[in-house]
């Protein structure tokens, strides 16, 4: 969700999902096939799941002043959480461990919050556990491919959220994967919005790297509620919001 002069730009969770998949396919593979594509598609799919939400009445999807809430001001959603572990399971172990990894690595903080909250914590220990033992898998290992999820998601996020900082400041993105040698990445946009963004050390196997993603256009402030934002979301003009990532 970023401001716009006359209402708000909103990049839906799955298509920065898409964004940060995108990412990934770039990164020379360092896992054999079936493991690499399981590790795409946990990327692609992590934020999967999301609560049904058609508008009808309500205040969920706005903030008390009526602008549109973005994903950080919305409270944990236990059911979403274990919808999408659910839904990763019909696609194997692999994949289902890189997801309860990233679900750990979200809400770890809220252990003790309440019951449901920490049983589901407990569960995704316990699960891990049985997952790398299935697939003859150390932690590092799963870690080392896990890392490359959480480099893509902080990185598409970045860009997203128009966080790049101005005069050509840097920003660290993650340390990269165990593979890669766990050194810390930055970001920055050295020329300025609309050009180039230049990421160092460069980790992916091409020399230039155009990515994209879909953003709604809403000219307007502040709703009523739900139904008037969702009758507004599905009306709004989509604009491609677009980066060529190069070597610093």
């Amino acid at each position: 969700m970023n401001p716009l002069p006359t209402g708000w730009q909103v990049i839906y969770q799955q298509a920065h999902a898409l964004l940060a998949a995108q990412l990934a396919w770039a990164w020379p593979a360092f896992l054999p096939a079936d493991r690499w594509v399981g590790l795409l598609a946990a990327i692609m799919q992590h934020d999967d799941e999301q609560a049904a939400w058609h508008g009808r009445g309500g205040h969920h999807g706005l903030t008390p002043a009526g602008a549109p809430a973005n994903f950080t001001q919305v409270a944990f959603s236990l059911e979403q959480a274990t919808g999408v572990l659910h839904a990763a399971r019909f696609q194997g172990r692999w994949r289902s461990l890189l997801t309860s990894l990233h679900l750990s690595t979200l809400y770890e903080p809220l252990r003790g919050s309440n019951p449901a909250t920490t049983a589901f914590l407990d569960e995704l220990r316990a699960s891990q556990s049985r997952w790398l033992k299935e697939l003859h898998l150390t932690k590092t290992q799963a870690r080392q491919a896990y890392d490359l999820l959480h480099w893509c998601d902080r990185l598409s996020l970045i860009l997203c959220r128009q966080e790049l900082p101005e005069m050509g400041r840097e920003l660290e993105i993650y340390r990269a994967p165990l593979a890669a040698g766990r050194a810390a990445h930055y970001v920055c946009q050295p020329d300025g919005p609309g050009t180039a963004v230049v990421v160092r050390p460069w980790p992916f196997a091409c020399k230039q790297l155009a990515v994209s993603v879909e953003a709604q256009q809403l000219h307007q402030l502040q709703f009523n509620d739900d139904a008037e934002l969702a009758a507004a979301l599905r009306q709004a003009p989509t604009k491609t919001l677009s980066w060529i990532l190069q070597a610093g």
